[in-house]
């Protein structure tokens, strides 16, 4: 494959156009984040690809200082944005990675920081982020209404709002991972997976594939218990959807978000719904094959994978195992097959025309 200086002089042009971020704008994060952050493994394993039956690589973003890709989005916005915005502070809301990412970046750069979590959050993740140095606020049953309540924060206190997947920045630092999978791989991929919650992660892989391999499809991986991006992917629609629990907590996004789906449904060419018990075995198949521990939402592309092997026989395949951020009993249940199953309610729901969403 090409390496980043190479495609740069090729005559490659950038397919995307009009879209939010372009491929300079990825390059431009990728001279940011290099000066942090060194590029993670891509790795593969004979086990993993006999059982998926086709040669399988994994690119590990769980080996981050934090465990997940989102260090690449948070270092990337605050190297870039302007000191008038960082004296405000920042606040956001998550279910964990992209809190700890905000935290980590704004703690390198001396910036308050701000975090609404939902109830019954991941406590890990909660704990990580306050040892970050953010203030973590608990609100809302959901993601969303976590966010309802940071907008509300932002309002009242002047602080800089950052949405998870809709600041141009975020997704073009992430996206730096898929030009790593382009410059580390010795030949190009068929079919790449990656998870889907707000999008970025999704928007901005297919971004870079579509632009410099247009060949590779991209498939976008959901969990079924929590299809709000799927059906907007699918119909055009933006539908809230109820969210059941599922162990892929970091996907579970209520309601679609315009700013990443419009990149995703001009570039990504499929996506998969997979079940609780089919993240849970994905995780159990990161254990034993590549031995790293994946959480639900950093399993989702396995899954995905797994369950399209008949369709991947003889191909050259990319996982993005996106974080690693897993609560013990959660992979010991995985691991001794304790899974619990909840059953999936993918009912639209209509929220109230009064509530203030951050939409």
């Amino acid at each position: 494959m090409l390496n980043s200086a190479q495609v740069k002089d090729h005559g490659l042009s950038d397919v995307t156009g009009h879209q939010p971020v372009s491929l300079d704008d990825v390059y431009a994060a990728q001279e940011v984040i290099r000066e942090r952050l060194a590029p993670t493994p891509l790795i593969t394993h004979p086990l993993l690809s006999k059982a998926l039956g086709c040669e399988a690589q994994v690119k590990l973003e769980n080996t981050h200082e934090i465990g997940s890709f989102k260090i690449r989005g948070g270092l990337n916005l605050l190297a870039v944005m302007p000191a008038m915005e960082r004296r405000l502070g920042l606040v956001t809301a998550t279910r964990g990675n992209h809190g700890q990412s905000l935290a980590y970046a704004a703690r390198a750069h001396e910036v308050p920081c701000t975090i609404f979590v939902p109830e019954g959050n991941n406590e890990d993740k909660t704990a990580a982020m306050t040892a970050l140095g953010a203030q973590v606020v608990v609100e809302g049953h959901d993601f969303d209404a976590a966010w309802a309540a940071s907008e509300r924060f932002a309002k009242e206190t002047g602080a800089r709002s950052v949405h998870p997947a809709k600041e141009p920045e975020l997704i073009a630092g992430v996206a730096t991972l898929a030009l790593e999978m382009l410059e580390q791989s010795a030949q190009s991929f068929d079919t790449v997976f990656v998870p889907v919650g707000g999008g970025s992660i999704a928007s901005g892989t297919a971004l870079v594939f579509k632009t410099l391999s247009s060949k590779t499809r991209i498939i976008g991986v959901q969990a079924e218990n929590a299809p709000a991006q799927f059906h907007a992917w699918q119909t055009g629609k933006k539908q809230p959807f109820v969210v059941t629990e599922t162990v892929a907590d970091g996907l579970a996004v209520r309601i679609p978000v315009d700013f990443t789906m419009g990149i995703m449904r001009s570039l990504v060419d499929d996506m998969l719904l997979v079940s609780e018990e089919e993240i849970y075995a994905a995780i159990r198949c990161y254990a034993a094959t590549v031995h790293q521990m994946a959480e639900g939402a950093g399993a989702v592309s396995l899954a995905g994978a797994m369950q399209m092997r008949e369709d991947l026989v003889g191909q050259r395949v990319g996982l993005v195992l996106t974080g690693g951020n897993i609560e013990a009993h959660t992979l010991i249940d995985a691991l001794s097959e304790r899974a619990p199953s909840f059953r999936p309610q993918a009912m639209p729901m209509y929220p109230i025309g009064e509530m203030d969403y951050g939409y």
